[in-house]
């Protein structure tokens, strides 16, 4: 059986979202996840020439866990170190700016201001984003929410001052909540990439190798067209 495909499916996940992004997907009214990732997925099981099975999870973080234990054979996620004690990632095809949206009133205007005593922040668990965050707040501290949208119930309702996320992914969520901005600057740069499960290097280079024909096929940037993000760029 391919390594990729030990079911005979390939059992991929993605992480959902109120809006979309190149990482987060959307699921329709019936709950049917749509976007980059899933059109990602769709595409290498084609290539493979297998049914492709969809788990969908409010974060990355539970996909990693799904990875780590053979649950699923392919997510695509954010890379940082520590997932990479857990499972194995192929190319980048998205760059990434993690910084804060913070509340109007709040006052904050830059990413050094969200670090003061008092400033209640908010992030996803379990995430690359979450961990980053609490390693650069040194006078406050970041508390976790299963998922976007209750992070933003946090927001809305006045229960945090500023939110973690990549930049890519706040610009809706700003729109939701008046006098609320995106901070300046931020405090992480990293790649959101295909990963697979430890153990496994043929997964590894089909995946690998399906992502890069992708990027120079012009699969990827379809997905990001299709997705409503002609503005931002594929990575090389």
């Amino acid at each position: 059986m391919n390594e990729l495909t030990p079911t005979g499916r390939l059992r991929a996940g993605v992480a959902f979202a109120p809006a979309p992004s190149p990482l987060f997907v959307v699921k329709d009214a019936d709950g049917t996840p749509r976007g980059v990732t899933v059109d990602l997925a769709n595409a290498l099981a084609a290539e493979l020439g297998v049914p492709l099975e969809l788990t969908a999870a409010p974060n990355t973080g539970e996909l990693t866990d799904a990875l780590a234990s053979g649950a699923i054979d392919v997510s695509f996620m954010p890379v940082d170190d520590e997932r990479k004690k857990r499972i194995d990632f192929g190319p980048v095809y998205f760059l990434v700016e993690s910084t804060y949206m913070v509340t109007g009133a709040s006052g904050i205007r830059t990413v050094a201001e969200v670090d003061r005593p008092g400033i209640r922040v908010v992030g996803i668990a379990n995430t690359t984003t979450i961990r980053a965050a609490g390693r650069t707040l040194k006078n406050t501290a970041v508390e976790a929410a299963p998922s976007i949208a209750e992070a933003m119930a946090a927001m809305i309702s006045g229960r945090a001052d500023a939110f973690a996320l990549s930049r890519d992914s706040l610009p809706p969520f700003v729109a939701q909540l008046p006098g609320s901005r995106i901070v300046e600057g931020g405090f992480q740069q990293t790649g959101v990439a295909i990963a697979v499960p430890k153990g496994r290097p043929a997964a590894l280079a089909a995946a690998s190798a399906f992502l890069e024909r992708a990027k120079r096929d012009g699969i990827v940037r379809r997905a990001f067209d299709r997705a409503g993000l002609r503005e931002l760029a594929v990575a090389p």
